[in-house]
C-alpha cells in the first residue's frame, strides 16, 4: 500500500510539474506577443488577407462532394461522394487536358526558369551602372502591363498581316495564321510569357548576386581564372539554394496554368492545344453552372499540385540538401 501511494503521488506531482511548465510556456508566449505588439499589427493584415481568401473558401470544397443545391445551401445538398471525379476521369475531354495543362506547364518551366538565372549572371558582370540601369528598366517594364494588353499586342504581331507576317513574306515565305493553328499555341503563350517576367524574376537571383564575397573572385583572378570560370564556380553555387528553392515553387505550380492569359489566346480553332483545366474549369462551373463538378475538378488540379511540390522538394532535400521544409 505505501509503494502504491509513493507512486500516485510521483505521477501527481510530475501531472503538476507539466501542467505548471505549460502554463509558463503559455505566458511567456503570451509576453513575447506584447512585447512585439507593433510587429503583429503590421503583420495581421496579411494574415487576414489569407483568412479571408485562402482559407475560409476551403469551407466550400465540399460542394465538390455533393450535388450542390443553391435553394438547400452547402450543408443541405445531397452528398453524392467522389461521383463528379468519376465523371471527370471518363470524360472525353480528360487527357486532352491533362496532356494540354501539363505540356503547357513543363514547357513554361523549361524555358521561363533559366532565363531569369541568366540574365542576373550576365547583369552582374556590367560593369558599367548606367548601362545596367537602362537594361534592367526595359527588360522590367513588361512586368507592369497588363494581361489583357500583352495578348492584344501578341495578337497585333502575329496576325495574318501583322509584323511578323511582314518578315517571313519578306523573306519569301508563307503567311501563317499562328493564332490559329494549335501547333503555334504553346510557343506563343511560353515566349510571351518568357518576355513579360523574365526581368522582374531575375531581381531575386540579382540581390543573390550581391551578396557574394568580391573577395573570392579576386582570388580566383589571381589564379588565372577567367570570367566563365568564376561564374560558374562562384556566382552559381553561391546562389544555388535560392535557385532550388524557386525551382520547387515553380515545379509546385505546374498545372496552375494561368487561366486569364490562355482563355484570352484561345479560340475555336485551337482549343484542342489550349484547352487546359482551369479554362475547363470556367466553363464548367461560370457558363454552365455546375459547380460541383467544376469545383471536383479545381480541387483534382490542387491535389496534384500539392503532390508534386511534396515530391520536387523531396528530390531536392536529398540532392542537394535545400528544401522548402
Amino acid at each position: 500500500m505505501a509503494n502504491v501511494s509513493e507512486n500516485v503521488a510521483v505521477k501527481t506531482i510530475k501531472t503538476e510539474d507539466k501542467k505548471e511548465a505549460k502554463r509558463r510556456a503559455r505566458s511567456k508566449w503570451w509576453k513575447s506577443i506584447w512585447r512585439n505588439w507593433e510587429l503583429y499589427v503590421l503583420l495581421s493584415p496579411v494574415i487576414l488577407y489569407f483568412l479571408v481568401f485562402h482559407y475560409f473558401p476551403l469551407y466550400g470544397l465540399q460542394i465538390a462532394f455533393k450535388d450542390f443545391i443553391a435553394s438547400k445551401g452547402i450543408l443541405g445538398s445531397p452528398w453524392v461522394g467522389f461521383k463528379h471525379f468519376e465523371r471527370f476521369f471518363n470524360s472525353y475531354y480528360f487527357w486532352r487536358l491533362i496532356k494540354n495543362t501539363i505540356g503547357i506547364g513543363i514547357f513554361t518551366l523549361a524555358v521561363s526558369f533559366p532565363v531569369p538565372i541568366i540574365i542576373a549572371l550576365m547583369l552582374n558582370e556590367v560593369k558599367s551602372l548606367r548601362y545596367k540601369k537602362f537594361v534592367q528598366t526595359v527588360i522590367y517594364a513588361p512586368h507592369f502591363l497588363s494581361t489583357v494588353v500583352v495578348v492584344g499586342m501578341l495578337l497585333l504581331f502575329v496576325k495574318p498581316d501583322g509584323m511578323i507576317n511582314q518578315v517571313v513574306r519578306l523573306f519569301g515565305g508563307t503567311p501563317i495564321d499562328f493564332i490559329s493553328e494549335p501547333s503555334w499555341f504553346k510557343s506563343l503563350y511560353v515566349f510571351s510569357d518568357v518576355w513579360q517576367t523574365m526581368g522582374w524574376s531575375s531581381i531575386i537571383y540579382i540581390a543573390a548576386l550581391a551578396a557574394v564575397d568580391p573577395a573570392q573572385h579576386e582570388a580566383a583572378m589571381i589564379d588565372g581564372a577567367s570570367r566563365f570560370q568564376r561564374i560558374l564556380h562562384i556566382n552559381i553555387p553561391a546562389i544555388m539554394p535560392t535557385i532550388v528553392i524557386l525551382f520547387i515553387l515553380n515545379a509546385g505550380s505546374v498545372m496552375a496554368v494561368g487561366f486569364e492569359k490562355v482563355y484570352l489566346m484561345q479560340n475555336d480553332l485551337n482549343m484542342s492545344a489550349s484547352d487546359v483545366i482551369s479554362t475547363f474549369v470556367y466553363r464548367s462551373g461560370i457558363l454552365e453552372a455546375q459547380y460541383s463538378f467544376s469545383a471536383a475538378v479545381g480541387l483534382f488540379n490542387s491535389i496534384i499540385n500539392f503532390i508534386m511540390l511534396l515530391m520536387v522538394n523531396q528530390f531536392a532535400k536529398k540532392v542537394n540538401e535545400t528544401s522548402l521544409w
